[in-house]
């Protein structure tokens, strides 16, 4: 699980191992695999053409983008997932990362599934300039739409780090927002915010505990027993197993 015997810390953690964490073997369904990032403000850099660094981090994970987004079962309870993966371009939210967590979203909403997300990004990607903050209003009105007209549940998962129009936007609109521990967790990043404001920020103000305390988001979960809290949460709102003698 990617967890320190010794001290407890999370380390960071890809997404297809995310998924094998949370998905019952044999169950994951992909969707979207095959979509993938253009150039469409054609982003000019010294270092690299943004369609190449596409190909050189679809080469170093495998993944054709910042997100794995399918459906699943979860202790038998068919749910709707999207993983972001950090590896990927920081995970930052493109238009395809937001486009396929839309599609999630619209069929998670036609098939009453319940919705998971989990964070992990440095927020919009530059790359795409303000096309890449529309996703944000873009992910947001999708949700609006299941959570609020079609009454379904929803929980986000913030991973460390989320950070950005992430957590700005579908992060944090969870019905019920879980962080894993000692998760770093913001907007803007330290130096930007003490840089605008002129003012010294206290050490940890960042991180999930000290913003649990603040009333930022619901649990905090360590990952052993996260799978059984999900089964547990959405349970609750009413999504129950296949098979219904079935007990893990």
């Amino acid at each position: 699980m990617n967890i320190c015997e010794q001290c407890g810390y999370h380390l960071k953690m890809s997404s297809s191992d995310r998924i094998e964490l949370s998905i019952d073997p044999g169950t994951w369904g992909s969707m979207d695999e095959d979509m993938i990032s253009v150039d469409p403000i054609e982003f000019q850099s010294e270092e690299e053409l943004y369609k190449d660094r596409i190909d050189s981090y679809q080469r170093k994970t495998g993944l054709t983008e910042a997100i794995q987004t399918g459906t699943g079962q979860l202790n038998d309870i068919p749910i709707a997932m999207g993983v972001m993966d950090f590896q990927f371009m920081g995970g930052s939210m493109g238009s395809v990362v937001s486009e396929k967590i839309t599609r999630l979203i619209e069929y998670a909403t036609n098939n009453f599934l319940p919705l998971i997300l989990v964070c992990a990004s440095g927020g919009a990607r530059m790359q795409e300039g303000s096309l890449s903050l529309m996703q944000m209003a873009k992910i947001s009105s999708a949700l609006y739409d299941y959570q609020s007209n079609k009454k379904l549940f929803y929980v986000s998962i913030l991973t460390s780090p989320t950070t950005g129009g992430v957590t700005a936007s579908f992060g944090m609109l969870g019905d019920i927002i879980i962080a894993e521990p000692n998760a770093y967790i913001a907007f803007a990043g330290k130096r930007v915010i003490e840089q605008t404001l002129n003012k010294t920020i206290p050490e940890g103000s960042q991180s999930a505990e000290y913003l649990f305390h603040k009333g930022l988001f619901d649990p905090i979960v360590a990952r052993s027993p996260l799978k059984g809290v999900l089964s547990e949460l959405v349970q609750l709102h009413g999504f129950f197993p296949l098979n219904q003698n079935s007990i893990k």
